[in-house]
């Protein structure tokens, strides 16, 4: 594994249903469109998806990501569907912390394309790149307490409930307790069972 290999531009995630590569200039305005219809429901949770959001701010928000690409801070991916090449929402690797080999799960889905399994699918494939491509040790999700979509997928990917933190997002101006999940490579089903058969063999 080297540096280059993982931060390259051309590298592709999929799962058949799914597909995922780093943010390019040419996603704005379908990250724009997914932004606005999803105020109601991504809106309740992230407080970037609001009514003032503008097509200048998706440029600028892929500006960033791209540019912490590039410096391997964090790792941010748009999802399409493999087959539409819809954009259905976005997910990454962010609070890449190299000493200690962790880093911050986030991800959300947009309106339209809800309650479809699609962040599960997603977040176990960026949490695969993860442990096996940049060596993480553990992944962290940390959700608002009541944000029972986010913390079901966290759920579902293996990753287990530690702690209500306290005080532990800054949104809309105050603190919020959260929840918080640990997930390590052998809790995430798929690379569990490659381990498995890995030491059986």
């Amino acid at each position: 594994m080297t540096a280059n290999r993982i931060l390259a531009d051309t590298l592709e995630l999929a799962d058949g249903r799914l597909y995922l590569r780093p943010w390019q200039a040419s996603d704005a305005a379908a990250l724009f469109a997914a932004a606005r219809e999803s105020i109601g429901s991504v809106g309740r949770w992230l407080p970037w998806c609001h009514d003032g959001y503008r097509l200048e701010d998706a440029v600028a928000w892929i500006a960033h990501c791209r540019s912490g690409w590039h410096a391997g801070a964090h790792f941010a991916f748009p999802i399409f569907d493999a087959g539409s090449g819809d954009l259905l929402g976005g997910i990454g690797l962010n609070q890449y912390h190299r000493l200690h080999r962790s880093a911050n799960l986030g991800y959300w889905i947009r309106q339209s394309r809800q309650q479809q399994g699609i962040a599960v699918a997603a977040a176990a494939l960026v949490a695969a790149f993860g442990f096996e491509q940049l060596g993480l040790i553990r992944i962290e999700i940390v959700a608002l307490p009541y944000n029972h979509p986010s913390r079901r997928t966290a759920e579902k990917i293996g990753a287990r409930f530690e702690a209500i933190a306290r005080r532990r997002l800054w949104a809309n101006g105050q603190a919020h307790d959260a929840a918080v999940y640990g997930l390590i490579r052998d809790d995430l089903p798929q690379l569990a069972a490659e381990h498995s058969r890995t030491t059986s063999s």
